[in-house]
């Protein structure tokens, strides 16, 4: 095995499937560390109101800025993967998490809090960024479900502290909870650095032959790939499905607040929490659990078929809330479907971008659509706004709803006859 991994002959042997997945598993520890940083904040949100007295929707700009930072550097992180191996990048970003959540910690400004999320941000954006794209290389016969379970560790790795975070925030306050939460997760993804590694030629299987995935055999460079329309269709919609999904993350505490539910008591399958904790915990894992299972039908149905579903159950579910959700128990029991069936888009996304611009620069080109999330990131504030200047978030659900639709509508009617074209002439030639 060792000759296979640091070996200096430019072509190796396959590894076996068990080295495979044991990446794969690196790669998803890492990505339940840096899930924190995104699903945790909502827990913060009130108590910073609290303390400093600032309006709600500058106080979320912070996570605006976490996603943007997260999402928009990781094409360079992505190149930097590309060139040099997945190890430098994961190991910077776990130290720039550490530090990010220390600043949030210190903080006694908006701005301060602000910098303490870019900063944060920059470091999660290197670790998810390397991670998927690693996924992707490491399993060109597996990709959706490899992409899905990588994710998942980002989507549902949040699940277990959901009750520890806000027991920490009411026991020591907000600023302890930043401190150890960070460091903790900080230094656990920088021991993970260590053990990543990028496959080299000729250690994987070759690229699946199947009618219903269409991939490439072309490798596409990132220069090339933004040239071509259909990476932009891509782009708008995984901004308008994104957006929806990250309006209720960043929002789901404030929600409830406003529709009076958040400390009501839900009894589910014996086990009662009040409606927030309790949707809270659901959604991070129904939003893990999406990743793989829409990543694994997808690998065998075919990327657009899936999407078409998959965003079709969204906006159905974004709807749903919008009407039953101030029921306690529908509020929790709709909001798991809104992450059930919104979480998938980062296993469909890089998947499909692999499979129209080829594995050899998987790490970039992926990223480069990655941005699309921070791309949606600006709407969250615009929705806050919506929200204050009505007194309800009627709107905000009607068009995160229609958005759904038209993206599943997209992916079948465009994307799929559009993808087919582009790979046979990549064949042909």
């Amino acid at each position: 095995m060792t000759d296979t991994v640091h070996g200096a002959v430019p072509t190796t042997a396959r590894v076996s499937d068990a080295y495979r997945w044991t990446q794969l598993a690196i790669g998803v520890a890492a990505m339940v560390m840096i899930a924190n940083y995104q699903y945790g904040w909502t827990f913060f949100v009130p108590d910073i109101q609290k303390k400093f007295g600032w309006d709600r929707a500058s106080i979320q700009w912070a996570f605006t800025l976490f996603v943007l930072f997260e999402t928009w550097l990781v094409p360079i992180e992505g190149w930097f993967v590309d060139k040099y191996g997945p190890r430098l990048v994961v190991l910077i970003g776990g130290i720039l998490c550490a530090i990010g959540w220390a600043i949030n910690a210190q903080a006694t400004s908006l701005n301060g809090f602000y910098l303490g999320m870019i900063i944060a941000g920059i470091g999660a954006g290197g670790v998810y960024g390397t991670c998927v794209g690693n996924a992707l290389k490491w399993f060109p016969d597996k990709r959706g479900l490899a992409a899905g379970i990588t994710a998942a560790g980002f989507g549902a790795g949040s699940a277990l502290t959901v009750a520890p975070i806000q027991a920490m925030i009411k026991d020591s306050g907000f600023q302890n909870t930043f401190l150890y939460f960070g460091l903790g997760q900080g230094i656990i993804i920088v021991i993970l650095a260590f053990i990543m590694f990028a496959p080299k030629a000729g250690q994987v299987p070759a690229v699946i032959h199947n009618a219903a995935v269409i991939q490439s055999r072309r490798n596409y460079q990132p220069t090339e790939v933004i040239r071509q329309p259909i990476f932009w269709l891509m782009y708008f919609m995984f901004v308008i499905v994104g957006a929806g999904g990250l309006m209720v993350t960043a929002n789901l505490k404030p929600i409830a607040v406003d529709w009076k539910i958040d400390s009501t008591p839900v009894t589910l399958m014996a086990v009662t929490m009040t409606a927030v904790t309790f949707a809270a915990t659901i959604d991070r894992v129904l939003n893990g659990l999406t990743r793989p299972f829409f990543g694994w039908i997808s690998d065998m149905i075919g990327r657009e078929n899936t999407m078409f579903i998959a965003f079709g159950m969204e906006g159905v579910g974004i709807w749903a809330l919008y009407m039953l959700g101030q029921d306690p128990v529908w509020f929790v029991l709709l909001s798991g479907f809104v992450f059930f069936a919104w979480g998938e888009i980062y296993s469909l996304f890089p998947s499909t971008c692999t499979d129209t611009f080829g594995a050899k620069f998987a790490t970039t080109n992926a990223g480069l659509l990655y941005t699309a999330k921070g791309t949606a990131a600006l709407l969250v504030p615009v929705a806050n706004y919506m929200q204050q200047s009505s007194g309800n978030w009627d709107r905000v659900f009607l068009i995160a709803a229609g958005a759904n639709i038209l993206a599943s509508l997209l992916a079948i009617i465009v994307l799929k006859p559009w993808r087919k074209k582009i790979v046979a002439r990549a064949m042909a030639n």
